[in-house]
């Protein structure tokens, strides 16, 4: 079964008068080919549309977060650490040591997360060092950055962005399960995951995640656990839908102060298309900026759409017509 962008631009291909070459084995690469000689790449959800360099420093949050900074956005206070070896390398003390006296001078909880991976990917709320120590352990298994953020929560929000307009807005929601008095946490989340197959919803929950069992143990809980009817649990604290979150719909509520802002960002990160991610920490998206408190979380260069079209028959007619644009701006000669 080929992934959803992948079968997306086979099917809208002929709509703009291109065909599509999909690498067979995986289904994650191809090129379009138009009929004016243009030929444009996919690899997963990044396509030939933002320029590279600009694409690598949004995905680098380290960097991405000095330029947002620099040109007025508001961002949470962090500070990056370095595996061993890479500080060698660039001969910087920020090691785990320096992470734990860091956090300690933030004050915990702190949210730490890798430097360059997507799809909230390591991203964790840890409330002590030992905690701390053991998620930058787990990071830097296969990462050499990470960042330790002071911790603000509030509503979690991604705005798609296309050549200056809003494409979609939703509330993103961390990955919980609600108690019916009978089944154990961890029958519950299995419950889940086969709706989330039954919906065509290419969301595989890891139920050998740690932050799971790291959130759960701070709760006096385990995934034996039989929660009394109608609690609800929150298992992650990032909240992406490519992690078993859930999503509200505000594309038609969002204030459009909020839409300037993620348009602004986009346009001042190099971009055409961008998810940018939001917390508002007092208010919420329908209200004026001005009104509310808000910082970013990050701006995302390759923002995969594949969970967000299983919400709902309007939303994938949203992302289908957006990819049609992407398809006939790409067959434009440079």
């Amino acid at each position: 079964m080929l992934p959803y962008l992948t079968n997306l631009i086979k099917r809208l291909a002929p709509r703009v008068g291109a065909k599509v070459v999909i690498e067979p084995e995986w289904g994650i690469a191809a090129q379009i080919i138009y009929k004016n000689g243009v030929v444009r790449s996919l690899r997963m959800y990044s396509l030939d549309l933002n320029h590279i360099a600009s694409s690598d420093i949004a995905r680098d949050k380290d960097f991405a977060k000095f330029f947002m900074q620099k040109k007025g956005y508001s961002v949470a206070e962090g500070q990056t650490v370095f595996r061993n070896d890479w500080a060698k390398t660039v001969q910087s003390n920020r090691t785990i040591g320096y992470g734990i006296k860091y956090a300690k001078k933030l004050k915990y909880p702190v949210i730490v997360k890798p430097n360059s991976k997507s799809q909230g990917n390591g991203v964790c709320l840890v409330s002590n060092a030992q905690e701390l120590r053991q998620a930058l352990l787990e990071i830097f298994k296969d990462e050499k950055v990470a960042i330790i953020e002071k911790y603000l929560p509030g509503k979690d929000y991604r705005i798609v962005v296309l050549d200056g307009e809003i494409i979609s807005a939703y509330e993103r929601i961390a990955l919980s399960v609600v108690g019916d008095g009978k089944h154990s946490i961890l029958a519950l989340l299995k419950k889940k995951q086969k709706l989330f197959i039954k919906n065509n919803r290419d969301t595989r929950i890891n139920f050998e995640d740690s932050r799971m069992k790291m959130k759960l143990q701070r709760l006096g809980l385990t995934f034996k656990s039989i929660l009394p009817k109608n609690k609800k649990v929150y298992l992650l604290d990032n909240a992406n839908l490519s992690t078993g979150g859930d999503a509200t719909d505000v594309t038609n509520t969002i204030h459009a102060g909020f839409k300037k802002v993620a348009v602004n960002l986009t346009r001042d990160m190099g971009l055409r298309i961008a998810g940018v991610d939001i917390m508002v920490t007092e208010g919420d998206i329908t209200k004026n900026p001005k009104d509310c408190a808000y910082y970013i979380i990050e701006i995302n260069a390759a923002p995969g759409l594949d969970h967000y079209v299983t919400t709902g028959v309007t939303q994938r007619k949203n992302v289908e017509a957006m990819y049609l644009k992407v398809f006939k701006a790409l067959g434009k000669k440079d």
